[in-house]
């Protein structure tokens, strides 16, 4: 009997130790949580470059580049797969590597790129931000969506994690700003995720008293579907009020949702990830999707890709808005097979009407 109390009386104490170690963590991530006001200056080089004509075509190519860690042969945990991270460092520098050779390949004006890590346990601390920006000689604008000192999910941890939207450009740039967007998180899970925002863009135009304004963005993947809606509201207003400013606006980048009445890759895979969905009576007047579906532009991290869209849950879940100041003279995804990251490029070529 007095083995039996011992027993249980260590059993308590352990309990105790984890318990106090578990608040102790809470609050720790409580008081460092990264809090952004809802507006900021982004830091960047401005006014160091050439000045945007209305006479010559404007390209823009979006790529989320899955924090170079998502190659075809990985899985994610967040989709039904099991893994945090890849297996090496060196896997990442390949995927860095692949992705960078797809931007230089595939010339533009302004790159956005999303999930972009530039000192993340999950990728092994390289600044993927300067590598970007060094190898195609532009310059960078960054805006963190995920900062947290330690994520500590699942087993074993995140870790160490910041990342965020990157926007390459070589032309006069005047503002940069960070807008954050309704958090899709409470307290305490809120602590240590993502806090998404829109990075917004300002370009002069040498022949014109108005302003290209593009904007980057991520949206909400993993919530219930309230932040998403709620998120992508503020996006419209955001483009609403630009417009009405007389300027030219593009947003683009990783909408987590399919687009209404495109469903050349039916969603049959839900038991896992399943994206939302958004249409025209999600966006402002004055503005239409610029998408392309002759390939997927996002692949369902469960298992590594089979190379099959049969066999691999594929999504159309990345494009951009365009105001009709604008006319879109082509838009394409670039089918790289999905080799460095879970999503491919899709590139925009406008003119200014």
């Amino acid at each position: 009997m007095e083995k039996a109390k011992t027993v249980f009386k260590g059993i308590g104490i352990l309990l105790l130790v984890l318990i106090g170690i578990l608040l102790l963590l809470v609050v720790y991530l409580t008081v460092r949580e990264y809090r952004p006001k809802a507006e900021e200056t982004v830091e960047g080089n401005y006014k160091d470059g050439e000045l945007l004509s209305l006479s010559r075509p404007f390209s823009v190519m979006s790529y989320n580049t899955g924090y170079a860690s998502l190659s075809k042969d990985e899985d994610f945990f967040m989709d039904g797969g099991s893994k945090v991270k890849p297996g090496s460092k060196s896997l990442v520098e390949d995927n860095l590597e692949g992705i960078t050779k797809i931007l230089q390949d595939n010339p533009s004006d302004v790159y956005f790129l999303q999930e972009v890590d530039i000192n993340s346990t999950r990728s092994y601390s390289i600044d993927q931000r300067s590598l970007y920006s060094e190898a195609l000689n532009k310059n960078s604008f960054f805006a963190y969506n995920f900062k947290c000192d330690f994520v500590p999910y699942p087993i074993p941890p995140i870790g160490h994690v910041e990342s965020g939207l990157v926007t390459l450009a070589d032309n006069y740039v005047t503002d940069a700003v960070r807008l954050s967007l309704p958090e899709s998180f409470s307290w305490p899970v809120k602590t240590c995720n993502l806090k998404r925002c829109l990075l917004v863009t300002r370009f002069p135009l040498k022949d014109s008293s108005k302003e290209l304004v593009l904007i980057n963005f991520h949206l909400e993947a993993y919530d219930s579907g309230e932040g998403k809606i709620a998120q992508s509201k503020m996006l419209a207003d955001v483009l609403a009020r630009e417009y009405e400013k007389g300027n030219y606006v593009i947003a683009g980048g990783d909408f987590n949702q399919t687009f209404e009445g495109v469903d050349k890759y039916p969603v049959t895979h839900k038991e896992d990830w399943v994206p939302g969905v958004i249409g025209e009576s999600d966006i402002p007047e004055h503005f239409s999707f610029a998408i392309d579906d002759s390939f997927p532009t996002c692949r369902l991290l469960n298992a590594p890709y089979t190379g099959s869209y049969d066999t691999s849950q594929v999504y159309v879940i990345d494009g951009f808005l365009v105001s009709d100041n604008l006319a879109v003279r082509n838009v394409n995804v670039i089918d790289v097979g999905f080799e460095y990251t879970d999503h491919q490029p899709v590139r925009l070529e406008v003119a200014f009407k």
